[in-house]
């Protein structure tokens, strides 16, 4: 019987081929977009754990610090839980750096009568605690000694990135929440064209006495072909459009330790799921107001 079932939808498939063909093509284009949106939040949320992980604290003690106090922050610092070393970096030695790095725009340098950069420390933390939360925690701790003017890690920005992110998020549920729709829609429309087209077959198909399992079934087994086409094809081309910019991009600008990855198979496989749940609603909702169930 299953069969029977089986065969019934893929002959739907051939004499409909045109129609079909535009809805699993429908379907593979709202999959892309999806799968877009989801590669972009994976590899965007990897990326800032990456840069989490990297974290340092840079400590810009206040102008009357004494070099007689210097030992002696230092030790304190270390002593404090989470801090593998900290490292003095002299206003002498960062000037030097800053020219170091803008070679090209040494000239705006030239013209300055004193070193207007503070003297500061480069606190680095151990591996378990390179998280945002303990790195948060240590800030605020070190923020509060009299002796520091200022604490920076890179909260600013990165708080921006994430709000930049999350903004993404939010239009990428809207945006896939619109193609399933129209993913249904389109669904139900092609499989209520082939109902009008058997309309007859079906009428007499219910006189003698089938069951409306025995009429709806092969319209499900070809709705799931249908998506599960869709969706395989959609994730195909993304993952050919991934193969051919992911070596570009992480040779461009990432850093040299993170890579870009592809979609977990868990994500892949539920992508797939969801495109076939798009198919079974959309002929669901064909059978429900066709044959009146």
């Amino acid at each position: 019987m299953i069969r029977l079932f089986y065969k019934r939808a893929i002959q739907d498939i051939r004499e409909n081929r045109f129609l079909n063909t535009v809805t699993i093509i429908t379907i593979a284009l709202s999959i892309l977009i999806v799968s877009v949106f989801a590669l972009f939040f994976i590899n965007t949320n990897d990326l800032i754990n990456h840069w989490k992980k990297g974290i340092r604290v840079v400590v810009y003690l206040k102008t009357n610090t004494s070099e007689a106090m210097i030992p002696d922050i230092k030790k304190k610092f270390e002593e404090m839980y989470g801090v593998s070393e900290a490292v003095f970096i002299s206003k002498e030695e960062a000037l030097e750096q800053l020219k170091r790095q803008i070679k090209s725009q040494i000239s705006l340098l030239e013209d300055l009568k004193e070193n207007p950069l503070p003297d500061a420390f480069e606190v680095r933390m151990i591996p378990s605690s390179q998280s945002w939360e303990k790195v948060e925690t240590l800030s605020d701790k070190i923020e509060s000694l009299p002796y520091v003017d200022d604490v920076e890690y890179g909260e600013k920005w990165l708080g921006r990135f994430t709000n930049i992110v999350n903004l993404f998020r939010l239009t990428g549920y809207g945006v896939g929440g619109l193609f399933f729709m129209a993913a249904v829609f389109i669904v139900a429309n092609t499989i209520r064209l082939v109902l009008y087209s058997r309309r007859e077959e079906i009428e007499i198909m219910r006189l003698i006495g089938a069951a409306d399992s025995f009429i709806k079934f092969p319209f499900y087994i070809q709705s799931l072909i249908q998506s599960t086409l869709g969706g395989i094809l959609g994730l195909g081309i993304l993952f050919i459009a991934f193969t051919i910019i992911a070596s570009n991009v992480e040779h461009g600008f990432l850093p040299g330790s993170f890579q870009i990855r592809f979609l977990p198979p868990a994500v892949f496989f539920s992508i797939v799921i969801s495109s076939m749940l798009v198919g079974w609603l959309g002929c669901y909702l064909s059978l429900k107001q066709f044959l009146r169930i």
